[in-house]
């Protein structure tokens, strides 16, 4: 069948008729596709998969997944059949509007293998096949898929189908050496949701709300005469009362269904699309929201990991993060679900991977990721900034993103703890760790080159997500001092002890090389940003007064942003850890709980159910930020969540694989409890404590053969306990919480003391002057009271000084409670 790989294609139909005169023993279809198929026996769809083979490097790494289709086969005449659609293959890929990054035509490979007790026969995809077309027209990952039952074929994936009409087909040349298996779990269909509103629009359309944000697209069954057309457009979120296509920019997300006349049910096969509203056209009739449903669909992954807390919008927040993980692990961990993008960021994936691998049991997926990261990245010469790499431009080296060829392999050895892991990618980390080494100025910074630096920075510019606060040479030099610390434990794990002096020896000449350009002798950071300190704390580059003097400088930093988030991809990940491991436990709570805007549950108050691109991605007026990088479906800015399970959950793991971890919760932010459990390499992990008053109650689950290190939130002693395998209980009463009373008489000082009361203070003073910086750690704010400080801002009315008097005395009820 001839096939140009232009856009708009109908997918190719492909069938073999072959004869059995006596049944196998055991028979196994292998097959594989450039594009994406749905294969057949007997007019059977064979496996539960979609969107098979998925997305690999495909000239290195094209997977073939088998399926016994014993009972499938009858008697005398049976038939091979497939529907291969465009897929990642042969479809536009990434923002560049590019096709064909792999080949101009759809192809097949199918083996039939037919075991007899005294013979093997393989019915392979050779010349024998006939190709044609059916009801699926134009199909496209981006901009979905047309299927018109007019113009299916009955019977055309049985016996006794008349295909003299249909053409021959060639062979395509591809690397055979290139068809492997996959650690990968497929692409299934894993839930089904209903719809939570049938609504109509201002402009009279018909719009169905699925109430989550997710990945998939939408099954449904309808009566309609013979060419009426239903059209669904899909779209995350809906301003004006309309739905909102402008995070989608050119991806159309429209699938189209032409009936033949008659009931039928209908699910697209070859797309998926990044929703929580479809917009329906041409419905005959209306809807019953019965007939109608979301299938969110993506790699069939095993959860692991659980936490819910006494705040609601923190359990939102958590789901959030979930759901945003699903929706971007559709065969590779990309950066969304829904727009002309969709690609494999490594950036993305390397700050979220701790979180990932807490939520699901990630092996399959990551694993075979970094095969394809280790094969393109032998190839080229480089780690590429997404993979597979579709980028018409090579990828220099670069932080946070090329280092996850360290970072990823050594998270996952933390989680799983096995050593295979890392002997895998062993290859792929020290080249991409001595490529960078040749990169280093003589005094061992790596000061040059492309950076993207702390991405989306909240106070970049929209047209520059990468032009933050922070130095970019100065976020790459704390990246590979961590990366390199991650190199040697690497191969010391491994023996590979001559590797691990070396790379020692680099980390520390890296290390010592930060100190003496960023740091000065009592602990400031250069730049005096959050993301600074947060680096330099959290990678172990200070020393211990360093560390003190630094995690000081970082709270009065965060408490002058009134706890709003100052960080992007670099820092966020870090900031709470950074805040909380140098005993500004509190202030961490606070930038976590903070809800103004750029904060970690700003997105929660404004609605949304996955994790947003930009704090700001939906602005506080309900309008959508204009920047054109604005996905509402990004996990990288929900990295918060693996401190969330470390510190409100309290678990982690203090050996590879959880066989010696630490149960140590901390309570703070107003929480009165958690409950947290993990499914571990070791076993099932449970933790859950309460505050009731102050009582305060911890239990744990540790499972058999493992050990705990468990120290009880807030006891007064700060009791430890050693534990094994078992459920264990302590009840135990807590201290009752010191706190001041404030006024408009207390000095700025005084306030900012108090992190609760400072945050109660600046979010009435930003109310009425938003983006002023308030420091009540300067010099004057030891003297200065609130009453004189209003004596000098121009334009303080009597409603500021009285919401300022009511914030303080919130602050001091809440300190007294």
């Amino acid at each position: 069948m001839s096939s140009t790989g232009a856009e708009g294609e109908a997918a190719a139909y492909l069938r073999r008729p072959f004869a059995l005169t006596s049944l196998p023993k055991r028979a196994t279809l292998r097959a594989t596709a450039l594009g994406v198929m749905e294969a057949r026996l007997n007019g059977t769809v064979v496996g539960d998969e979609v969107l098979a083979p998925g997305w690999t490097s495909y000239r290195h790494r094209l997977v073939v997944a088998e399926h016994d289709v014993t009972d499938a086969l009858v008697l005398g005449e049976n038939v091979l059949a497939a529907i291969v659609g465009e897929g990642w293959a042969l479809g536009r890929l990434g923002w560049e509007n590019k096709r064909n990054h792999y080949t101009t035509r759809p192809a097949l490979f199918a083996e039939l293998v037919l075991e007899y007790g005294d013979r093997t026969e393989i019915i392979g995809s050779d010349a024998t096949f006939r190709a044609g077309t059916g009801g699926t027209r134009d199909n496209s990952i981006y901009d979905g898929e047309t299927f018109d039952a007019r113009l299916e074929q009955a019977g055309w994936d049985v016996a006794g189908f008349d295909d003299s009409s249909w053409e021959g087909v060639e062979v395509v040349e591809w690397p055979l050496e290139a068809l492997t298996d996959s650690p990968a779990e497929p692409i299934r269909r894993v839930e089904i949701l209903p719809p939570v509103e049938i609504l109509t629009t201002p402009s009279g359309k018909t719009v169905v709300d699925f109430g989550q944000n997710l990945s998939g697209r939408v099954r449904f069954t309808v009566t309609a005469e013979a060419g009426t057309v239903i059209t669904l457009r899909h779209a995350e979120v809906m301003t004006g009362g309309e739905i909102d296509v402008e995070t989608l920019r050119t991806a159309k997300a429209t699938d189209r269904f032409i009936s033949a006349g008659g009931t039928r049910t209908w699910e697209p096969r070859f797309t998926f699309h990044g929703f929580r509203y479809v917009e329906l056209d041409g419905w005959p009739g209306e809807v019953d929201p019965t007939t109608i449903s979301a299938v969110v669909t993506h790699s069939d992954m095993r959860r692991t990991g659980w936490l819910e807390t006494s705040d609601p919008l923190l359990n939102q927040l958590h789901s959030n993060a979930v759901w945003s993980m699903r929706d971007n692990f559709v065969g590779v961990p990309t950066d969304c679900p829904q727009r002309d993008e969709r690609l494999g960021w490594t950036g993305d994936i390397n700050a979220f991977a701790p979180t990932a691998a807490f939520l699901y049991d990630v092996r399959g997926v990551l694993r075979s990721w970094l095969q394809d990261l280790a094969v393109e990245q032998k190839a080229t010469g480089f780690v590429p900034w997404v993979v597979p790499d579709v980028l018409s431009t090579p990828s220099s080296p670069t932080a946070l993103w090329s280092d996850v060829a360290v970072s990823l392999p050594w998270a996952l050895y933390r989680e799983y703890g096995d050593r295979a892991i890392l002997e895998n990618s062993y290859e792929s980390m020290t080249s991409f760790i001595r490529q960078v080494e040749g990169l280093l100025d003589g005094d061992g910074l790596w000061s040059s080159g492309f950076q993207y630096g702390d991405w989306l920075d909240p106070d970049a510019p929209d047209d520059n997500p990468a032009g933050g606060k922070t130095d970019r040479h100065l976020v790459a030099s704390a990246y590979l001092c961590k990366t390199t610390r991650e190199m040697a434990d690497t191969a010391r794990v491994l023996g590979h002890d001559q590797d691990a002096a070396e790379f020692a020896a680099l980390a520390e000449r890296v290390r010592a090389a930060f100190r003496r350009e960023y740091v000065t002798e009592k602990g400031r950071v250069a730049g005096e940003t959050v993301t600074g300190y947060s680096l330099a704390i959290a990678f172990g580059i200070l020393d211990d007064e360093q560390r003190a003097h630094a995690g000081d400088l970082l709270a009065r930093l965060v408490a002058k942003a009134g706890y709003r988030i100052s960080t992007g991809f670099a820092g966020t990940p870090l900031v709470t850890d950074a805040l909380s491991s140098t005993g500004h436990l509190e202030e961490a709570y606070l930038l976590l709980m903070e809800t103004g805007c750029p904060s970690f549950l700003y997105p929660v108050t404004m609605g949304a159910t996955t994790i947003w691109e930009r704090w700001d991605s939906v602005r506080p007026d309900g309008t959508i930020n204009p920047s054109g990088m604005t996905s509402l479906n990004h996990y990288a800015l929900g990295a918060v969540v693996d401190w969330m399970h470390r510190t409100i959950g309290g678990l982690s793991a203090l050996e590879p694989g959880y066989t010696h971890m630490r149960i140590a919760p901390q309570v703070g932010g107003g929480l009165t409890s958690a409950s947290l459990r993990h499914t571990t390499v070791a076993g099932d992990v449970e933790v859950s404590w309460q505050r009731d008053g102050q009582s305060m109650t911890l239990i744990a689950m540790v499972p058999d053969g493992a050990t705990a290190e468990v120290v009880l939130p807030s006891h007064p002693d700060g009791e430890t306990h050693e534990v094994g395998g078992g459920t264990h209980r302590w009840t135990y009463e807590i201290p009752a919480a010191a706190g001041g009373s404030y006024d408009l008489d207390s000095t700025l000082k005084e306030i900012a003391d108090d992190p609760a009361a400072w945050r109660e203070f600046f979010g009435a003073f930003s109310a009425h002057f938003p983006g002023v910086p308030l420091d009540g750690n300067a010099p004057e704010a030891a003297f200065m009271t609130v009453s004189t400080m209003l004596e000098y801002v121009p334009g303080a009315s009597d409603e500021l000084r009285d919401d300022l008097a009511a914030a303080l005395a919130r602050a001091s009820e809440g300190a007294s409670a």
